[in-house]
This record gives structure tokens, sequence and C-alpha cells, in this order.
């Protein structure tokens, strides 16, 4: 804004008065402020339309955080059962281990069985047709381990077999056999069959048809097994036996034809 100056004239006319006279120099019209690099607008102040344009409302933007899920615990029944799982395939691996271990050091071998002679005391029909058998049958019991040896108790049971019918039974005596022992035992066996003309019939067509007459001998002999001095727990064992006699006559010679025994131990 320009100062403002006084002006004092000079008195050029003796008729005015001596005071001299004050004139103020015209003001320039006042012209409103633009920011540097606009231009005047010809429909006013640019600044109202400033105040007049709308801007949407600031808006601070959060960045996204993915957040990992919260990982599922486990109940205590799957540890459980996890827990139950190892400690048992850890058992499985010792006892296999323990089983190796013993195996290498006493090289345990199976039992053997043979049927040795079969001699028939009786067998004959009764009154009610019933049919009346005993045998007395010679069996070797052979233990071929150096290192092992073999308790039999008690609870065995031993049968004679025609065609899926028991003709006889009994059990084995109670004994322990050394290493590398072998044993003959004498065993009776006695048994009562019903209905014993249909078996006699069905044995006079067998003996005639093949000569033979095939018979199967069952053994099932509960064992412990001794290692060193260690006695293991009692275990079974099965022997089943293939004969081939000639006949089955009472008071004569039996001849077996052919025999074969086969062995295996039962938990």
């Amino acid at each position: 804004m320009a100062d403002h100056q006084k002006v004092h004239p000079l008195n050029t006319s003796s008729t005015h008065d001596d005071r001299p006279l004050d004139v103020e120099a015209p003001q320039s019209p006042r012209v409103p402020l633009v920011p540097r690099g606009s231009s005047k607008s010809d429909q006013g102040d640019p600044a109202a339309h400033i105040h007049d344009h709308h801007y949407p409302p600031f808006q601070r933007t959060i960045p996204v955080t993915h957040t990992k899920p919260p990982k599922k615990r486990r109940s205590c029944c799957c540890r459980f059962l996890c827990w139950t799982l190892s400690l048992l395939l850890l058992l499985i691996l010792v006892i296999g281990a323990v089983a190796g271990i013993l195996y290498l050091v006493f090289q345990p071998k199976l039992p053997k069985f043979s049927i040795d002679t079969l001699q028939i005391t009786r067998f004959n029909l009764t009154t009610n047709s019933s049919l009346s058998a005993t045998f007395n049958v010679t069996i070797t019991a052979r233990n071929p381990n150096k290192k092992v040896g073999v308790y039999y108790e008690g609870g065995s049971h031993i049968s004679v077999w025609y065609t899926g019918t028991n003709l006889c039974q009994g059990s084995l005596p109670k004994f322990y056999q050394g290493h590398r022992n072998t044993t003959v035992l004498n065993v009776l066996l006695s048994g009562q069959t019903d209905d014993g003309n249909t078996l006699l019939t069905s044995l006079q067509q067998q003996k005639q048809q093949t000569g033979i007459i095939p018979l199967n001998l069952k053994v099932d002999q509960p064992v412990r097994i001794k290692l060193g001095k260690l006695k293991l727990m009692k275990v079974k064992f099965r022997v089943r036996c293939r004969l081939d006699i000639d006949s089955l006559a009472a008071n004569n010679a039996i001849n077996i034809r052919n025999s074969s025994c086969k062995f295996r131990f039962r938990l």
C-alpha cells in the first residue's frame, strides 16, 4: 500500500485564506492478492472456489497382515495313542533283538518224532454195535540241540484218526529231555467209536482197493524250553504223523508201510 503524502500548494491568490490547504493524493484501489502461479478468475475470488470444492474425507490406509492360523492342539487321547504305539514298537524291537541274540547263541532246532511200532491189542465190536480199540504205540523223541533242553509237561493229548473218525486216544508221560537226547516212549491208547459196523465196512473196502489203511496220529504237547540255566514260559507243540499200515486185525503183526511226522510250535 502506498504511503499518504500531504502536498502544500503555494498561495497564488491573495483573495484566498492565508491558511495552507491540505490536499490528499487519490488512493489507489486495493487489489486482492492472487497466489503466485495462478490467474485471477472471472468468476470471482479463487479462494472462495477452493472452499466450495468438496474433497473426499482423508482415510488412513492400514496395511493388511496375514496371520498364521493357530495350530491345533493334540488331544490327550491322541498323544496317549502315539506314546502307546511308540512303546509297543520299541518293545517289539527289543524282543526281536533278544530273540535274534538267543538264536545266534543257542541255535535251537525242532525236536524230531517218529512212530516205530504199532500194536493192536483190541479191535472189535461190542454188544451195542460200537467199535472198541486199544493200540500200543512206540514213539521215539529226539532232541538234536546242543544247548537246549525240553521239559515235557503234563496235559498232553495223543489220538489216532481214520478219515475224520477218532479211533483211540491217550497222553504222553511227563519227563525232561536233555541235550542231544533220544527217548523211546511206549504209549497206550484206547477208545470206543459209535456205529462200528459202518466203520468196519469202510476199513475193509479201503483195504481191498488200495492195500493199505491210512491213519493220522496227532500229538498236542505243552513244553518248556530250557536255554542254559534259563527256563522259558510254557508253549505247546503239535506233531502230525501220517501212517500207512497193512491191517487193523487184533493180535497180529502190524506193518507200517510208510510214516512221516511234522512238528511245529504254537503259543
